[in-house]
C-alpha cells in the first residue's frame, strides 16, 4: 500500500519525539543529583500538548498547589495593564518623574538630576584623566557616555538592519567625531559613517535604559564632550536623553570593568479586570483575565492564582550571596570569555517589595510589585525568567527554596517564561565595590 508524503512525514516525526522523550526521561533521572529536584516518573510525569501544539513540561517541587504551565504563566504575565509601567519609564527618561515616587522610604542620594537615581558607583580613577603624555595607541580619545532611553520606543540595544535600536541611533550620531582616517576607510568600503559604541550590557527590545554605559573613541582630537552630547540628545529627542559624557583612561571598557548590574522590574498586580491580586495566601482562586479553557483547568486542578509579595521576596532572597549557575534560567545562553563556568552569577542583592504608582491623568493609582535585582553579571533574559517564576512559585505555595532547587533541573522548561519586558529596566551600572545600602529596597 503506498503512504502519502505528508503521512510518511507525520510518522516519523512521531518516532522522533518518542525517542527524544524517552531520552530526555532518562538524562533527568541521572543528572537530579541528591534528590534535590524530584522529576516525576514515567507514571506521573507528562508532557502537556496544548491546542496549539507547544510542549510544556511538569516537575513536581513540593508545593500547596499545582503549579501554572507555561500558556497559563505567559497569559497572566500578557494580562496586565503594561500601560502605566511604560508612561512611568518614559516621564524617567524625559526627566519628568523619579524612582523616589515608587520608594518614599528610601534614602536616595543627591544627583543632578532628580529623575534618575543616583548612581551606585563612586567616582574613580576612571572617570576623569588627562589626555597629555601620551602617544601611539594611548594618544586616542575615550569616552564615556551614560545614556538614559525608553524600551518601548525602540526594537532593543543590538543594531540591526531595518529596526531602530538604541546602538543605530547613538552610532549614526557619533559618525560625525569619527577621525579622518577612519572616515575614508568607511568611505571606502562604501558603509555609512558611524562611530562605535561598546555598551555595559544589551538590552532587549522593550526594556528601559535609566543610566545605560557605553563608551566611544577617536583620534580626532577636536573632540569634546558637550559635542558628544548634544549630537546625541538631538537623534531622538524625547526617547533617548545623555546623562553625562566624560572623558576617561583607554583600559575602560563599559563591560569587563563593570563589577555589577542594577535591576528593577515592575510588575502591576492589577489585572484588566482591576481586581487586587497582592497580599494573597494562596488559599483564593481568582480567575480574573484568564481565558475559559485556562479556567476550567485552573478549577479542575485547584491552582492558585493569588501570589504574596513578601513570599516572592523570600524566594528572592534565598539568592543572595551566592554564586550559582543561572542556565536554567537563562535562554540561548553562550560561552563567554570570562573566567569560570559561562554560566555563573554572583547575587549581591533580591529583593521584592509592593508600591504604588505615581497617579495617572486618568487619576487612577496603580498597585505593582517591584523586584530589585543586582549581580555581578545576568544572563540572557534571566531576569525575566527569575520574575515570572518566582511570582509562580509563590501562586503554587512553594518552599523558600524552590528557585535554588531549580538550579538542579535539566530542561529549561521547569521554569516560566520570560516574563514581559515592559516592567524591566537597567538602572545603573558600577565600576566600584558593590554597597548594599545604596539599594532601593532596603526593608523586608
Amino acid at each position: 500500500m503506498l503512504i502519502s508524503f505528508s503521512r510518511r512525514m507525520s510518522i516519523a516525526k512521531h518516532h522522533i519525539s518518542s525517542f527524544a522523550f524517552a531520552f530526555h526521561t532518562k538524562s533527568i533521572h541521572k543528572h537530579s543529583p541528591n534528590n534535590h529536584l524530584f522529576f516525576s516518573s514515567s507514571s506521573s510525569m507528562e508532557l502537556e500538548i496544548e491546542q496549539a501544539g507547544h510542549v510544556h513540561y511538569n516537575h513536581t517541587l513540593p508545593s500547596k498547589h499545582p503549579r501554572w504551565n507555561a500558556r497559563e504563566s505567559f497569559e497572566f504575565m500578557s494580562l496586565r495593564p503594561w500601560q502605566p509601567i511604560n508612561h512611568f519609564y518614559l516621564n524617567l527618561v524625559h526627566a519628568t518623574s523619579s524612582l523616589s515616587l515608587l520608594f518614599p522610604s528610601q534614602t536616595l542620594l543627591n544627583h543632578d538630576d532628580a529623575a534618575i537615581p543616583p548612581p551606585l558607583s563612586d567616582k574613580i580613577a576612571l572617570e576623569s584623566v588627562a589626555s597629555k603624555n601620551r602617544s601611539g595607541r594611548w594618544e586616542r580619545l575615550t569616552f564615556k557616555i551614560v545614556l538614559s532611553y525608553h524600551g518601548g520606543s525602540f526594537d532593543g540595544w543590538q543594531k540591526q538592519p531595518g529596526l531602530n535600536t538604541v546602538q543605530g541611533v547613538v552610532e549614526g550620531s557619533l559618525g560625525k567625531f569619527v577621525d579622518e582616517r577612519k572616515t575614508q576607510q568607511l568611505k571606502d568600503r562604501g558603509v555609512p559613517i558611524e562611530g562605535c559604541a561598546t555598551v555595559a550590557g544589551r538590552t532587549d527590545k522593550g526594556v528601559t535604559g535609566l543610566q545605560q554605559v557605553c563608551s566611544f573613541y577617536t583620534w580626532n582630537k577636536d573632540v569634546k564632550p558637550r559635542d558628544i552630547e548634544d549630537a546625541i540628545n538631538h537623534a531622538a529627542p524625547g526617547k533617548l536623553r545623555v546623562i553625562s559624557v566624560s572623558e576617561v583612561s583607554r583600559a575602560f571598557h563599559p563591560n569587563f570593568s563593570a563589577k555589577w548590574r542594577h535591576y528593577l522590574y515592575i510588575f502591576p498586580l492589577i489585572s484588566k479586570g482591576h481586581r487586587d491580586q497582592s497580599n494573597g495566601n494562596g488559599d483564593v482562586n481568582d480567575y480574573n483575565g484568564i481565558d475559559s479553557a485556562c479556567k476550567d483547568e485552573l478549577e479542575s486542578e485547584k491552582k492558585s492564582y493569588v501570589f504574596s509579595v513578601r513570599k516572592v521576596n523570600r524566594l528572592l532572597r534565598e539568592l543572595e550571596g551566592k554564586l550559582l549557575s543561572y542556565k536554567i534560567f537563562a535562554r540561548d545562553t553562550k560561552a563567554s570569555r570570562n573566567e569560570g563556568p559561562p554560566t555563573e552569577c554572583f547575587v549581591y542583592h533580591a529583593r521584592a517589595m509592593e508600591a504604588k504608582l505615581p497617579i495617572t491623568d486618568f487619576g487612577e493609582e496603580t498597585s505593582v510589585m517591584c523586584v530589585e535585582l543586582v549581580a555581578n553579571r545576568f544572563l540572557r533574559k534571566m531576569v525575566r525568567v527569575l520574575v515570572a517564576t518566582s511570582i509562580r512559585e509563590a501562586a503554587a505555595g512553594a518552599e523558600d527554596d524552590a528557585l535554588l532547587k531549580l538550579m538542579d533541573a535539566t530542561c529549561r522548561r521547569a521554569t516560566a517564561p520570560p516574563a514581559p519586558p515592559d516592567g524591566l529596566c537597567l538602572v545603573d551600572v558600577g565600576y566600584a565595590e558593590f554597597d548594599p545600602k545604596k539599594c532601593l529596597i532596603q526593608e523586608e
